[in-house]
């Protein structure tokens, strides 16, 4: 007689992944509450004044969400390139996404700066402030997948002069662990810049 699986509770599932693992996990846990609170925060604060400055949303940040979706897109490549064990496409896919988030930074910075033009500014009314405290707060998470992306990049060029270590990195469970969170928490950051884009487009 065949005995019924056991059912792992979720802190039985936590204490079975890999410690980079729960880390990724706890600290996107820690964030999404950040956001949210955030995000409550700007809902109630006095939204009214930015619908008032009859603007809409800035330029900057419809491009900068054009490019935060297409890096999506290439980070999901990523995995699909390393389980066809081709590093050259992966270590494309690496170097656009990565590109793409720095391209996605930079037209952050610029939408700042069309705020400010249009009179919103970082001491000024409760509601535009946040849109200054949201916006960099998503670009100082997304730094830090943007450093370990250099990282990455560097030590996949390493691999590809070394056939033996190149052989490594395609079948060592670590790597593959290791672009997959990657990819996880990149696409977590897509998702909080898509709602916080959402939001902002609604207040203006």
């Amino acid at each position: 007689m065949e005995h019924p699986k056991e059912t792992k509770t979720w802190l039985q599932r936590l204490e079975s992944l890999h410690h980079y693992e729960t880390l990724l996990f706890l600290g996107m846990v820690g964030s999404g509450l950040l956001f949210l609170f955030l995000t409550v925060a700007f809902l109630f604060s006095d939204r009214k004044y930015l619908e008032g400055l009859n603007q809409k949303v800035p330029v900057s940040f419809v491009v900068s969400t054009v490019l935060i979706i297409l890096s999506g897109y290439t980070a999901t490549k990523m995995r699909y390139y390393y389980q066809e064990e081709n590093t050259l496409k992966l270590q494309a896919a690496l170097r656009n996404t990565l590109l793409l988030g720095l391209a996605f930074t930079l037209f952050q910075l610029v939408g700042w700066l069309e705020l400010t033009n249009m009179g919103v500014n970082f001491t000024g009314i409760p509601s535009g402030s946040f849109l200054y405290v949201l916006s960099g707060i998503h670009i100082f998470h997304l730094l830090g997948a943007m450093i370990f992306a250099i990282i990455l990049l560097r030590q996949i060029r390493k691999h590809q002069e070394d056939q033996i270590k190149n052989l490594v990195l395609l079948t060592n469970p670590y790597e593959k662990m290791r672009i997959r969170l990657f990819t996880v928490y990149w696409h977590f950051m897509d998702a909080i810049w898509l709602i916080l884009f959402f939001l902002f487009v609604l207040s203006f």
